[in-house]
């Protein structure tokens, strides 16, 4: 009997505005692999916010110890061989190198590059009208900072491109890391 190989684990590490789509492409990447047989899981931003990190405000140093945390998460499910999807407005280039030196050579930036304008129409969640009404403090793009990441490993615009599209540019950026990987 063949002994199957152990997956190795990876993070995805997918940033940028609310609205630009880091959900709806985190989403379809996980569906992708799940039809590859490649074991995965997702960790987004509000979710981790209403348990894990709800003692966490918007200050850039609650910003950075959300961050802090969430990669220290992705690191002990990518160390149990899991590819860990993690979607983040992750603001400051500080923050990104914080997931960074947390994740090492398992992590892999994406920018999910969307105009603010573009952004503040789709406005799903009708946070950017509470930020523009001052009724949401510290929102990231209007009253708090938002650094266009200087080393991103991949940068999607979903301004002019589908989801899926833009799900697929993903997968194939990753596919040479997860050349091999099925379910154990």
């Amino acid at each position: 009997m063949m002994k199957s190989t152990p997956q190795k684990g990876m993070v995805i590490w997918i940033l940028g505005l609310s609205g630009a789509g880091k959900s709806t492409i985190s989403n379809l990447l996980e569906e992708q692999l799940q039809r590859e047989n490649i074991f995965s899981i997702q960790l987004d931003g509000d979710e981790l916010r209403a348990g894990l990190n709800k003692n966490l405000g918007f200050s850039m140093e609650d910003r950075a110890e959300n961050i802090r945390r969430a990669a220290e998460t992705a690191r002990i499910m990518a160390a149990k061989g899991i590819i860990v999807i993690c979607s983040f407005i992750t603001p400051l280039n500080a923050h990104r190198a914080i997931a960074r030196e947390i994740l090492g050579e398992m992590y892999f930036e994406v920018f999910i590059d969307c105009p603010l304008s573009v952004c503040q129409e789709r406005d799903v969640k009708g946070l950017y009208k509470m930020a523009g009404n001052n009724t949401l403090k510290n929102f990231t793009g209007i009253s708090s900072a938002f650094e266009k990441p200087e080393n991103a490993d991949l940068v999607l615009l979903t301004e002019d491109q589908t989801p899926q599209r833009c799900c697929d540019h993903l997968y194939a950026a990753i596919s040479p890391r997860l050349a091999g990987l099925q379910l154990i």
